[in-house]
């Protein structure tokens, strides 16, 4: 029998502790210089007291102590716990100062906790700065909160091929609880730390300071709101350091398995950072397709190749990594790159790291299956074994992976078809649904492009999008399981 009890413990105390963090950007806006932003310390202390009380009480009602979370419990707590925090952290943001409905405080809020980096709003250069800070800090939550569930819950799971990362962390075929603790910690000491080099560097570099912690906290966390409505291209400006060259190391370095850091330092195992195949993997085609488009860049403005290499690399890991930084509107870059931009949005970058999309390894094992599909054909009584990062591949991974590509695109092919039925043209149909489950941010056009936003949406379009995005960061089957009778049987 299903026993809700654990779900509800810790879904309450998750709910509780957001409410805790609202005090930050309370005080934020308290120590504002501006009047009418100090006013709005009231909506983060409303939200605050509303979550403590809610998810407190909801937790002290299901006190008691938990040996062990089954599989199921395991789907409903990943899934009820990410909506709940985003039910409650929008509350602050149709109180405050950015005058939002409850529903586009929703969509900020499911953006920004699943680091989508998609928006609703308007006017960032004079939002009140406890808005501001608190978008960041819910991206930067969500980024650490996927890396955890991405080593501790999902190869448990068996999600979309997530199984070949167990030996990654520890053996989490029956327990979710057991080590958890001392892994995450670990890995969320290892964020922490790139968030704050990350800071000191924008900082250094000319970046104001407030700004630098803002923009640290999406970079890391690939998430991509911004404090400004120009993103980080407000802050390239003539005689000011190449800041979108620093956003871009760190976004590439934050895509790669943050599990590899920690092992690296815990069991001194650095010569994975270079010998991993889904590092090389992701390497390489961040590289190629640089190159790709620095030509491209360079040949249509003509402009010197050091400028058109800053601009393609930018933007192509920006897209890739589902960050969604701007620096310039790629949309004018012409019908070739608007198309690769939209063709790399679904890849993203390794397991275990912040990045979003469909995560380059199951596209490794995708060409492994295809590669030896081929030789089979091509030598009926051979015997060919198909491996990733030197291990043999089992089929059930073959199974887990082909799926996912099916289900992925099967949901994203509805959402785009939902849109379109809501009156959107085919561009921002495909570009939002796209950008939704592949959790990028802006997508493609006039509307929803690199210079615009979501805010002109109709409500019904930001509720299905929405909830795409949470289907994508969550890897879709965690969600889908749940609608399946066959799971809330005995």
């Amino acid at each position: 029998m299903l026993t809700f009890r654990p779900v509800v413990l810790v879904t309450g105390a998750l709910i509780a502790a957001l409410g805790f963090t609202m005090l930050i950007p309370m005080i934020a806006d308290l120590l504002s210089a501006d009047e009418v932003h100090r006013a709005d310390w009231a909506a983060f202390a409303i939200g605050a007291i509303i979550s403590v009380l809610v998810g407190g009480g909801a937790a002290a009602a299901s006190w008691g102590p938990i040996d062990q979370i089954s599989t199921r419990q395991g789907f409903l707590l990943t899934a009820s716990s990410w909506f709940a925090l985003v039910v409650f952290a929008a509350i602050p943001l149709t109180l405050g100062g950015l005058e939002l409905s409850y529903i586009d405080a929703f969509f900020e809020a499911m953006s920004g906790l699943t680091t989508t980096g998609s928006t609703v709003v308007t006017g960032l250069d004079d939002a009140p700065p406890g808005a501001l800070l608190w978008r960041s800090m819910l991206q930067w939550f969500g980024g650490v909160g996927i890396i955890i569930m991405a080593f501790a819950v999902l190869p448990a799971l068996r999600v979309g091929g997530m199984q070949i990362f167990k030996s990654e962390a520890w053996d989490t075929s029956e327990k979710f609880i057991a080590n958890a603790a001392q892994y995450s910690l670990g890995l969320s000491l290892i964020y922490a730390f790139m968030t704050a080099l990350c800071f000191l560097l924008l900082w250094a570099f000319g970046m104001p300071a407030w700004h630098a912690l803002n923009h640290a906290m999406t970079t890391v966390a690939t998430g991509g709101f911004s404090t400004k409505d120009a993103s980080l291209g407000a802050f390239l400006t003539m005689g000011r350091a190449p800041l979108d060259m620093v956003v871009t190391v760190f976004m590439i370095i934050s895509s790669l398995p943050f599990g590899i850091f920690l092992a690296a330092l815990v069991r001194g195992n650095w010569r994975r950072l270079y010998t991993d195949s889904q590092i090389q993997f992701f390497l390489a085609i961040v590289t190629f397709l640089t190159l790709i488009m620095m030509v491209h860049v360079q040949s249509i403005f003509d402009t010197d190749l050091f400028t058109a290499f800053r601009l393609a690399s930018f933007n192509i890991v920006s897209i890739l990594t589902g960050t969604g930084y701007a620096t310039t509107d790629y949309y004018a870059w012409g019908p070739f790159a608007v198309g690769i931009f939209f063709c790399i949005m679904f890849i993203g970058g390794c397991a275990g790291s912040t990045s979003c999309g469909m995560k380059v390894f199951r596209f490794q094992v995708a060409l492994s299956a295809l590669i030896v599909y081929a030789r089979r054909l091509a030598h009926p009584n051979g015997v060919f074994v198909a491996r990733y990062n030197h291990h043999p591949l089992t089929d059930d991974v073959f199974v887990s992976v082909l799926s996912f590509f099916f289900v992925y695109f099967a949901t994203f092919a509805t959402i785009a078809v939902l849109l379109s039925g809501m009156g959107l043209d085919s561009l921002t149909a495909l570009s939002a649904a796209g950008s939704a489950i592949a959790n990028v941010g802006p997508g493609l056009g006039e509307v929803i492009g690199p210079t615009g936003n979501f805010s002109t949406l109709p409500d019904a379009a930001k509720l299905l999008l929405a909830g795409g995005m949470l289907l994508g960061r969550l890897e879709l089957f965690t969600i889908l399981v749940l609608f399946s009778p066959a799971f809330w049987r005995t």
